[in-house]
């Protein structure tokens, strides 16, 4: 089972882009990709909110999470997110181990 984590990061003054703009030039969202069990590291802006950032992060388990967590790259985020000074909301998803329903799939298109 899966974990797809959304973090929006929001800031002042277009700080919460900044910080994913620094993410990706330095490498360290990359880093991140090559980590084991990372299925996922990407971030989004929304079109109604030009201050915040919608970062999509998926696990293969908890304890690819916890693994994460446990490296020196995450000081490396803390200190990025300190500078841009940004706040957080996370939401955690649980991937559904049945799929995707027939009822739902008669709506998406290929």
């Amino acid at each position: 089972m899966s974990i797809l984590v959304h973090l929006y990061y929001t800031g002042m003054n277009g700080n919460a882009r900044k910080f994913a703009e620094e993410m990706e030039a330095s490498g360290t969202a990359e880093a991140i990709r090559k980590e084991r069990g990372n299925l996922q590291y990407e971030y989004f802006f929304p079109k109604n909110d030009s201050e915040t950032v919608l970062l999509i992060d998926q696990w293969e388990n908890q304890e690819a999470i916890d693994l994460h967590h446990a490296t020196d790259m995450m000081n490396t985020i803390i200190l990025l997110r300190d500078k841009y000074e940004l706040h957080m909301k996370v939401e955690r998803f649980l991937s559904d181990e049945a799929g995707i329903p027939a009822s739902d799939i008669k709506h998406i298109r290929e």
